[in-house]
């Protein structure tokens, strides 16, 4: 089997999900530099440019991540990436999203998981979001697009100490969207 295209660009009605690119650092930054963003996330400084910078870099370097584009406006509004693709599970991650405020709670989101999901539902059978386990606002809004939570607390490098998270699925037969 070829290997997925993990970084195409998926058009929706209000929303064009590209690859992330270097020029796309100042529209990201404008959104990401809200220290409401990331209240919730286990990352609570990412609004701080040396922060974001890191985070901005290993997006680009991950060759997975994506830049999320309002088609009205042309306005740059968040980003996010594929994480961890496992042939023989047949899942991979969608994680690290974020959208700028003023795109909260309407429609974007679900459009630009609906995008994503659709996509890798090409070649796997699960998608995965990993979910700081505190996030309140994040946890709904993975729930209010389909994720079951999966049983127990997690960590990505637990020798690091790092962040508890909690683990919700979406399978292809469960998709709600």
């Amino acid at each position: 089997m070829p290997s997925p295209n993990l970084q195409p660009v998926l058009n929706g009605p209000t929303v064009t999900v590209r690859p992330i690119v270097e020029s796309d650092w100042d529209g990201l930054y404008a959104m990401a530099s809200d220290p409401q963003v990331w209240a919730l996330h286990p990352a609570k400084d990412r609004y701080q440019e040396a922060v974001f910078r890191k985070f901005f870099n290993e997006a680009i370097a991950s060759g997975t991540g994506f830049t999320f584009v309002d088609n009205a406006s042309g306005k740059l509004i968040g980003s996010s990436r594929y994480n961890g693709f496992d042939p023989e599970k047949s899942e991979i991650e969608i994680g690290w999203t974020f959208l700028g405020r003023e795109y909260w709670g309407g429609a974007y989101n679900a459009e630009i998981k609906k995008l994503m999901l659709d996509h890798a539902f090409s070649f796997v059978d699960t998608v995965l979001f990993w979910v700081g386990d505190t996030n309140w606002r994040s946890r709904k809004a993975v729930e209010k697009i389909g994720g079951k939570l999966r049983d127990g607390i997690f960590h990505r490098n637990p020798e690091q100490d790092d962040p508890p998270h909690v683990i919700y699925e979406i399978t292809r037969a469960s998709m709600v969207l």
